[in-house]
């Protein structure tokens, strides 16, 4: 029983794909990343606009397309969707069971479900499926050195109210590439005190949480030693910032950006249009 949970504990872990890169050479991995970061902005604008099933439908055929055409794994995306099972449950329940409607198909004591709540649990349950889907895609095709250049280059004007983008945009994406190396630090840290004897899923929420003490303690440790060595590396190699700066590979708009972008404003539009139709 012990050996069970404590795979599924590490389970869980190597089920966060967050910051992961997957590389390849399709027309999705091809896109420029400001490209890439605009059409998620629209996705998220055109998937929050959606209200019918049918501007959904359009919404999750636009999604479906880029996974097909980036060869993305299906598998990497639901392992991606595995850490937020208990939102996605909890969001279902509550709006079930707490959305007023007029059309009651269940009544008992003091639950009642309504086909309004019905709607609205899948809609809402939907929105969160196919907006971390979405947001993985940005992730899983483009690097953390080309969406650095992305998310400096679009915020660059910005830089003349006195805002360090650079520093940002490097903050940003260095934060994204620690994730799997944090959870790969976490594996180890979990095994080493597991030979020792430490149990983490025995006794009530006061225990489980006394226990993730040996886990946390090590980890921010082991967390500040990895930026100061980051840090020195990088002084070590002169960086300065952002000013002065050349970059190995220069950032231009092509005919398949200009497609793209232009596909993903048909998408808002389309769905703005939908919404105000009633459809």
């Amino acid at each position: 029983m012990r050996s069970q949970q404590e795979r599924s504990v590490g389970a869980m872990l190597k089920d966060i794909t967050l910051g992961q890169y997957f590389p390849g050479n399709t027309p999705v991995h091809r896109l420029d990343p400001r490209t890439k970061i605009v059409l998620v902005v629209l996705y998220i604008v055109a998937l929050f606009t959606a209200k019918g099933l049918i501007a959904y439908g359009a919404v999750f055929t636009a999604l479906l397309c880029v996974i097909i055409i980036s060869k993305i794994k299906v598998k990497a995306l639901f392992k991606g969707l595995k850490p937020l099972i208990v939102i996605i449950i909890l969001t279902a329940v509550l709006n079930i069971f707490y959305t007023p409607g007029e059309t009651v198909l269940l009544k008992f004591w003091i639950i009642t479900v309504t086909r309004e709540g019905l709607e609205t649990a899948f809609f809402m349950v939907a929105r969160i499926i196919l907006l971390v889907l979405g947001s993985l895609m940005l992730t899983y095709t483009t690097s953390p050195i080309m969406l650095t250049d992305g998310l400096e280059s679009l915020l660059k004007p910005l830089k003349r109210i006195h805002v360090p983008v650079h520093e940002l945009s490097m903050m940003m994406s260095i934060a994204l590439r620690f994730i799997p190396t944090l959870i790969e630090e976490t594996e180890k840290i979990m095994s080493a005190q597991k030979s020792r004897g430490a149990q983490f899923d025995t006794g009530g929420i006061v225990a489980k949480a006394k226990a993730m003490l040996p886990i946390l303690v090590p980890l921010f440790i082991s967390s500040f030693r990895r930026a100061d060595e980051l840090a020195t590396a990088m002084e070590a190699r002169c960086y300065h910032g952002g000013e002065g700066r050349t970059k190995l590979k220069i950032l231009k708009m092509k005919g398949r950006d200009w497609f793209a972008l232009s596909l993903g404003f048909l998408l808002v539009a389309s769905s703005i249009t939908l919404n105000v139709l009633g459809i």
